[in-house]
């Protein structure tokens, strides 16, 4: 059984880490939607799809994990439509992972198989708690994997935010 994970991974942190680590043992393959792909630079969306990509390719890679692969889902901001398009790019999928009750019920009107997921501590795990940290010089390394945390160093990533937290 397959099943597709959708999340934007601004930035990809432990919380997704674990997450799919878990999801990964227990299903055949893990198709790892990202979301909102065709942005980035943006302060809620600060990181490109190719920077996301290879964040949890890395991250994954450092811990073995093999079952899975990553699809690009660009938004297009009409749900009625939203569940079509995501058939349309991705549709070997038995089940929906996700907790938000948005995308669980957009699925589940049109007939899908929709599971929640664990939460791990999402005080800290949270895109935008992180971002928030980074921008706010607190510490947030702890929170992302070793090869996320060099991703965002190599790319400028902690100035990017200062610099788009400021327009």
């Amino acid at each position: 059984m397959d099943s597709l994970l959708i999340g934007r991974f601004q930035p990809f942190h432990k919380g997704h880490l674990q997450l799919i680590q878990g999801v990964c043992a227990e299903y055949g393959e893990v198709i790892i939607g990202m979301g909102s792909s065709q942005y980035g630079n943006t302060l809620e969306n600060p990181f490109t799809s190719d920077e996301r990509k290879l964040m949890i390719e890395e991250s994954l890679e450092k811990i073995g994990v093999k079952n899975y692969r990553v699809v690009l889902i660009p938004d297009i901001h009409n749900y009625p439509k939203w569940v079509d398009h995501v058939v349309s790019i991705i549709s070997d999928f038995d089940v929906v992972l996700s907790n938000n009750s948005l995308t669980k019920r957009l699925f589940s009107k049109k007939g899908y198989a929709v599971k929640e997921t664990p939460l791990y501590d999402r005080d800290k795990y949270s895109g935008k708690e992180i971002r928030r940290r980074i921008i706010n010089d607190e510490p947030w390394v702890d929170l992302v994997p070793e090869p996320v945390y060099n991703i965002i160093k190599n790319i400028g990533g902690v100035d990017r935010l200062k610099n788009l937290s400021k327009k």
